[in-house]
């Protein structure tokens, strides 16, 4: 008996898991770019900047949300198909 999921539907999540991975890589950027000047021996960027490393945190709450949404969906598919 074939599987009723197609390979290329998304699960819930999916979306949240992939905009989290999105937001994580940026705020790693603004992260190499807010320290590098601390290395390089250059003025410092204000204030605001150290803001934008927040995103790396904000980005993995957001791939752990879509996860755990997923798992949530798994969890009911699995109950109804008892």
């Amino acid at each position: 008996m074939r599987d009723k999921t197609q390979t290329n539907s998304a699960a819930p999540g999916d979306r949240l898991v992939r905009a989290g991975a999105v937001v994580f890589f940026i705020g790693a950027l603004a992260t190499l770019v807010t320290v590098a000047p601390l290395f390089l021996g250059t003025t410092p960027f204000p204030t605001y900047m150290f803001g934008l490393s927040m995103l790396m945190a904000v980005g993995f709450l957001m791939a752990g949300a879509g996860v755990l949404r997923s798992m949530a969906a798994g969890r009911r598919q699995a109950r109804a198909g008892r």
